[in-house]
């Protein structure tokens, strides 16, 4: 990775915990039951609070836009997620999650001095993005922005972080890797263990379809291993995903992103070390 590029990734490092814990933290599964949704498992959730944005979006849409899950599993949660409740009160109640597990997590923190400037710094960054072609960063941009300062800090995050997963899935389009090959390409280079790939929702027959494909590509070998030209498609993927994701960051500069990650440490401490985040996960956080 160029070196003028390491800042690009080392926010997004720091802003997905925070923007991430949503989907884990008991506040949230109170809020979506409270809603009607199942909270057996985190998936009725997860698309409802990531679709939302979209408003009442197909399963169509919300497979294009996510790309990575199956359209099977797409359409076992969408549209029923509009049917449970509405895009808009599934955006009230979403804050409503974060401001609880904030408010839980940061204690006092969350009304500090020190949070309102990382607010307000990100928040610079996430109106810096550009939201053309990016439909999940374009959702998020065009809510209001919420008062409170650690609600700023979570929208900003959000924005900032489905930005950049637009462009990565633009990066995967061009280099000629379909939604599943995108996975088991990850896999192969070591981004997670295949199992932790499995919640996207490819059947083994589909999965095993893709890696024949990618071994006759030379991109995998029998075992599903990447070969050197898988690793450099991969690498040459997360290389554009990053230049892709530049723009909101040149546009802080040196000193806010500087300041920014300075104060953004103790608020990434704080969520990791709440447990709810996985240790593995499909985004390949500290492998790529």
């Amino acid at each position: 990775m160029p070196e003028d590029l390491g800042h690009v990734r080392q926010m997004w490092h720091l802003l997905e915990p925070l923007h991430a814990v949503l989907y884990y933290a008991p506040a949230a599964f109170e809020e979506a039951a409270a809603l009607g949704y199942r909270t057996d498992e985190r998936w009725p959730s997860y698309f409802a609070w990531r679709a939302a944005p979209l408003g009442p979006a197909t399963a169509g849409q919300v497979t294009s836009a996510f790309y990575s899950f199956s359209p099977e599993m797409v359409a076992r949660y969408v549209p029923d997620a509009w049917r449970a409740a509405a895009p808009d009160a599934v955006l009230a109640a979403r804050l409503r999650a974060v401001d609880r597990t904030y408010r839980a997590v940061l204690g006092d923190a969350a009304d500090s001095v020190e949070l309102a400037e990382a607010a307000l710094l990100a928040r610079r960054a996430a109106e810096a993005a550009e939201p053309a072609g990016r439909p999940l960063a374009a959702g998020n941009a065009a809510l209001p922005w919420p008062d409170a300062p650690h609600l700023v800090l979570w929208q900003a995050a959000t924005i900032l972080r489905e930005h950049r997963g637009d462009g990565h899935l633009a990066a995967l389009l061009t280099a000629g890797l379909d939604p599943v090959e995108a996975l088991v390409s990850f896999a192969g280079v070591g981004a997670a263990p295949v199992k932790i790939f499995e919640s996207r929702g490819w059947s083994a027959a589909q999965w095993d379809a893709a890696r024949a494909r990618l071994v006759g590509r030379g991109l995998l070998d029998e075992d599903g291993v990447a070969t050197a030209a898988g690793r450099e498609l991969r690498s040459c993927v997360e290389r554009r995903t990053d230049e892709l994701a530049a723009a909101p960051w040149a546009a802080l500069g040196a000193g806010g992103r500087a300041r920014l990650s300075e104060l953004l440490g103790t608020y990434w401490v704080a969520m990791l070390g709440t447990g709810l985040l996985p240790g593995e996960n499909t985004l390949g956080i500290g492998k790529v």
